[in-house]
């Protein structure tokens, strides 16, 4: 699959940071983002920078790959003195439990060890509910993470099997089941909707079925077809249908009143928490453009406007470090303009609003007018319509 990466600018290879990137980083929330490229199966929708080990052949170790990524963060810590202490850690893929707990651990470690963890610190971790066990759940609650996201998808077998996934619909509940006996503290299920040939009464039984499990935190994505995958293939073909906007919205508004209904409130268009102590904390660190670092082949970090993006390729990635360099292939610096244009593009997909001083006060009377948003203490928030047209809302706000 071609690289989808943006052309940027060189990044140096000591990975160093122009000065203006650092001179507010000890007043700003850091995150750190590691990215574990493995699967057992690609998924014919997925387009992640994810590898299964006959698509890698000998040219990269998964033996190997926790101890390459340490290598990074340690060399993160000395290109960012002053930094904070890491307040959110997300291991995501690829499917992280994949590795032994122990490799994930050790990654964890290397980040407390030189850059610390804030008080109170959201650690996550993904997986697949038939990649993790009783006893891995257990050394991963042991050695400091504190919320795992389950790949639920769908509960219905026949849905299950479109989207190429391989885990039995009953071994979530088991899953989940084993990480509160393990002491997580939160537990999130992701699930997708609007797979060829699923009805609404399949994505209310796979709503109800997560439901029934009585997560902390629900994901809800529409399936999207992406360019190069093999799902994209089909439809080009002829194989499969494009999914249709109508049954997706059909799908969302269920999704909307079922979670709702269970005491699980949006605070993102595709993202539903018990109570605010719920929310992925993480993930709204990158919503609210905050400083985050990126470790792993191909991961994104972002640090005072500065955003770069490692080698794609494990193999790449690998050598890079192996030979004392940064792993990061480019780079870009944002100019206002841009900031201005991103920020809207998340914050208005917020439960909590955008910040009405972003854009022009004539676009959002438009907005508002069409029913798409209110305003509410000096911000924009959607309505479940505008929701709905998160997308169509952006292109209005910012022209």
């Amino acid at each position: 699959m071609p690289s989808t990466l943006p052309d940027g600018d060189p990044a140096p290879a000591d990975g160093s940071l122009p000065p203006s990137a650092l001179t507010d980083l000890a007043e700003r929330s850091l995150g750190a983002y590691l990215h574990v490229p493995f699967c057992a199966v690609r998924c014919g929708y997925c387009d992640f920078n994810t590898y299964t080990a006959t698509e890698l052949g000998g040219g990269a170790s998964q033996a190997s790959y926790a101890s390459t990524a340490v290598r990074e963060v340690e060399l993160l810590a000395g290109v960012l003195p002053g930094a904070p202490a890491v307040s959110t850690v997300f291991f995501g893929g690829g499917t992280p439990t994949l590795l032994p707990s122990a490799d994930l651990v050790a990654m964890l470690g290397a980040v407390r060890e030189r850059f610390g963890l804030a008080p109170g610190a959201e650690v996550t971790t993904e997986a697949n509910p038939d990649s993790v066990t009783p006893e891995s759940l257990a050394e991963l609650r042991a050695g400091g993470f504190t919320r795992v996201s389950f790949g639920m998808q769908s509960a219905v077998p026949s849905v299950l099997a479109v989207l190429d996934r391989t885990h039995d619909p009953e071994r979530v509940p088991q899953a989940v089941a084993w990480a509160r006996d393990a002491g997580f503290e939160q537990v999130s299920l992701d699930l997708i909707y609007g797979t060829p040939g699923e009805s609404v009464a399949d994505w209310e039984t796979s709503v109800r079925a997560a439901l029934a499990c009585e997560p902390d935190h629900v994901s809800a994505y529409s399936l999207i077809v992406e360019d190069g995958t093999a799902f994209a293939r089909k439809v080009r073909t002829g194989v499969v249908p494009l999914p249709d906007e109508d049954d997706l919205a059909d799908k969302y508004e269920v999704v909307d009143d079922l979670l709702t209904a269970s005491g699980l409130d949006w605070y993102e268009v595709s993202n539903w928490a018990r109570g605010g102590q719920s929310r992925c904390r993480h993930n709204e660190l990158y919503w609210t453009s905050q400083n985050w670092l990126g470790v792993g082949p191909g991961a994104h970090a972002h640090v005072g406007g500065v955003r770069w993006w490692n080698a794609k390729h494990p193999t790449a990635y690998a050598a890079r470090l192996e030979a004392g360099e940064s792993p990061a292939l480019a780079r870009e610096v944002l100019d206002a303009e841009t900031r201005r244009v991103e920020r809207v593009l998340l914050e208005v997909r917020l439960r909590d609003g955008l910040d009405l001083a972003l854009v022009d006060p004539a676009r959002v009377g438009s907005v508002v007018a069409a029913g798409l948003a209110d305003v509410t203490g000096g911000r924009l928030v959607l309505t479940r319509r505008g929701r709905l047209l998160a997308d169509a809302v952006v292109r209005d706000l910012v022209g």
